[in-house]
């Protein structure tokens, strides 16, 4: 979570159905997808969100200004206002 939130992706920690352990020990994020639909964004640039959200989480170091630039582009093709 707190990867995503530093390259401009807004997810949270959630947790999962049947998982053992304790309710207070998160061990899934939640990645809501309203936001995203009601901008108008595509199954082509919710593939491209989901490669970003494996970078953040696999490649942080070395990525993190790729994917904030990637994420900024996104953002700038579909403005909250027209």
């Amino acid at each position: 979570q707190n990867r995503c939130d530093e390259v401009y992706i807004t997810l949270n920690k959630n947790a999962v159905p049947g998982d053992p352990r304790s309710p207070f020990v998160t061990s899934g994020v939640r990645i809501g997808t309203p936001a995203v639909t009601t901008r108008g964004l595509v199954e082509s640039d919710m593939e491209k969100i989901a490669e970003l959200i494996w970078l953040a989480a696999t490649d942080f170091e070395a990525k993190a200004a790729y994917i904030r630039e990637e994420v900024t582009k996104i953002c700038d093709r579909y403005p909250i206002y027209r």
